[in-house]
Order: C-alpha cells, then sequence, then structure tokens
C-alpha cells in the first residue's frame, strides 16, 4: 500500500511553518498511542515528511497492539530508524523506559459495530486506556505537551434548534443504554484528563474530534462517508439505508492533523477545542455530491423513509480554533472526496 500524496504532505508542511508549530517539535521524542489507526497513520508519516524535508529530528515511539501485522501491509514504515515500536495493548501495556517531549493519545476505536456488540469493551477500553496514559505521563518529567483525542459525543444529541455544538454546550445523554459506551466513555476520559492536569500538573490538552474523510480512512466501517465512496469504487449504486437526513459534516485529513498539532503545542491545559469542519450537510446530499463527482455516476437510493423524529445533527462550532488558536479550513469537502477517492483507487491496484 501506497503512503499519502506528496502533494497533502506539502500543504501540511505548509500550515505548521505558517503557525510556526515546526519548531516547537523539532527534535521532540513523540509517543504515539492508537499509531495503527487513521489518526496515527497520518501522524507517522507527516513525522517522516518533516524528518526528511526539514531534518527535524523527530523520534516516534509507537504503540500497538500488532505492530508485526501493520507493518506487513504498511511496509514503508519498516526499519525506519526513527521509529520505535511497542507491542501491547492501551489498557496494560509496558511503559517505555525513555523520556518523552509529547504524548498523542489517539487509541480508541470509534467503530459503531463495537460499540453496539461490545460496549463493555468499548467503555472499558477508553476508560482504562485513557487513565493508563496519565499514569506514564506522571512519569515524564520532561514533558511538554499531552494531547488527548475526545470525540464531538460528549456532548450528548444536538438538539434541532441548535445548528452548531459549542465547547460550553451540553446536551442529553442516556446514560442507562448500553449504546452509549462510547461517549460516555470519552465523558470520563475527559475527567480523568482534567483531574490528572490539575493533581499532577500536566499539560493535557484536548481535541473534541467530529467527523473526518481522507486517505487510511475505513471504506468499510459505519462512516457514510466511507460506505458512499466504496459504492462507487465498486462501480454500484450508492445505498442510504435510512432517510438521508441526518447532518453532518466532514474535515480533510491534512486540515485534521494541523489542528491535533496546534492544539497540542498551542493549545491551553485542560481546555476542549472542537475539530472538524462547520460545514453542514445532509447524508442524502453527501451521497448525491459525491456521485456527481464521478465520470460515470450512478444512481443513489434512499431505502428509509422520513418520520416525525427529531432532525439528527453532529456539526461543530469551531469559532474557538479560528479565533484562539488561528486555525482555519484549507480543504473543501469537494476536494476531500476526491483525493480520498483517487487514493484508495491508486491502492486498490
Amino acid at each position: 500500500m501506497d503512503g499519502i500524496s506528496v502533494k497533502d504532505l506539502k500543504i501540511m508542511l505548509a500550515q505548521i511553518q505558517k503557525l510556526s508549530i515546526n519548531n516547537s517539535i523539532k527534535g521532540s521524542r513523540i509517543f504515539i498511542s492508537g499509531a495503527t489507526g487513521f489518526f496515527g497513520k497520518w501522524l507517522m508519516e507527516y513525522f517522516l515528511y518533516l524528518n526528511k524535508e526539514l531534518n527535524s529530528d523527530i523520534k516516534i515511539c509507537a504503540l500497538s497492539r500488532d505492530p508485526e501485522k501493520f507493518l506487513d501491509l504498511y511496509k514503508f514504515f519498516k526499519n525506519i530508524k526513527c521509529i520505535t515500536w511497542v507491542k501491547g495493548d492501551i489498557r496494560t501495556y509496558k511503559f517505555p523506559l525513555q523520556q518523552f517531549d509529547y504524548l498523542i493519545h489517539a487509541a480508541a476505536d470509534a467503530d459503531a459495530k463495537l460499540n453496539a456488540e461490545d460496549p463493555l469493551l468499548m467503555l472499558d477500553t477508553i476508560i482504562e486506556g485513557t487513565k493508563r496514559i496519565m499514569e506514564f505521563a506522571k512519569t515524564q518529567s520532561e514533558i511538554k505537551g499531552i494531547l488527548f483525542t475526545s470525540s464531538g459525543a460528549v456532548y450528548g444529541r444536538q438538539p434541532e434548534n441548535i445548528t452548531h455544538i459549542r465547547e460550553k454546550d451540553c446536551f442529553y445523554l442516556d446514560i442507562n443504554s448500553p449504546v452509549s459506551a462510547y461517549a460516555e466513555g470519552k465523558r470520563m476520559a475527559e475527567l480523568y484528563c482534567s483531574i490528572y492536569a490539575k493533581q499532577y500538573n500536566l499539560p493535557i490538552k484536548i481535541a473534541r474530534c467530529f467527523a473526518f474523510v481522507g486517505p487510511y480512512l475505513p471504506l468499510d466501517k459505519h462512516f457514510a462517508i466511507g460506505n458512499f465512496i466504496a459504492n462507487v469504487l465498486s462501480k454500484q449504486d450508492i445505498i442510504i439505508k435510512g432517510d438521508g437526513t441526518p447532518l453532518r459534516s466532514y474535515m480533510y485529513a491534512s486540515d485534521l492533523i494541523t489542528w491535533l498539532l496546534t492544539i497540542l503545542v498551542k493549545g491551553e491545559v485542560n481546555t476542549p477545542y472542537n475539530v472538524g469542519s462547520d460545514r453542514a450537510i445532509s447524508i442524502s446530499d453527501l451521497a448525491l455530491l459525491i456521485n456527481s463527482l464521478q465520470s460515470h455516476p450512478k444512481k443513489v437510493k434512499i431505502y428509509g423513509h422520513k418520520n416525525e423524529q427529531p432532525l439528527e445533527q453532529y456539526v461543530p462550532d469551531i469559532t474557538k480554533c479560528r479565533e484562539n488558536l488561528n486555525l482555519e479550513l484549507t480543504i473543501s469537502l469537494e476536494e476531500s472526496i476526491t483525493r480520498t477517492i483517487l487514493f484508495h483507487k491508486q491502492n486498490s491496484l
């Protein structure tokens, strides 16, 4: 499998230099949990690119349950001297002995299937994994920043009259439903971050992440945009099982990484930041958009029927990142979709 395009890496490099982030991470030792996931692969490739282009001398320690399996699939990560692998579960891994400048905790599976079928595992992985990372952080005397990738799910169900969720908002979440394991786990994990930040003076930054698109996005999970891209890649009609009315927004992965690193370096301690796009689009319009970008479009089929339930929404207000950290969205949704499809076409040959 090929890696991220040089075009994407150059865009991120230009943004990081514009935001004066590179000097802060140059020569850094960075520990990444969830290193083989969507976020982790983008982070590692970008750090390798910085080393190559700017001689940044960044050293990565990557935690994975099965690094051997990962390296068999992503061979370009093999034998990279600046990457050290730690094999283990996020809940029980053995602490590396070296000191780190930054910790990035991105290990949490946002798989709706796992959340529905094994909510206990989902909850334990998020809560126990975060506590394990916090305990590890306590051993780091030279730590400059710790990033926890939380989720917009912590807000609960977005009301119909609220178009964009702000960091200070808090809505209803059914704590007696096992399906709430992911969202409630992220809430509890943030509380752990807050307690450790105050009690042990740890520089913990919180990124509440929403929905994303880009190379490495799984096409066989519960993500609608990934499912639709899978449909067009296989030259099938796009199938919507619901009624197509829910509203979502999608940030391209290069912007995601720029925002995460900026929050890690410049964000306020124990302060949540929304990370995502504020351009709302319905699931049905998303399907139509993806279809329209194809040279030989198929049909979009909606199987669900509209009901009287409140409109389902999941869209962030990103004013805080814009005003406090000078962050912006640089890749349009149309371009995001096009680049993601191209990546998967190139890697299916």
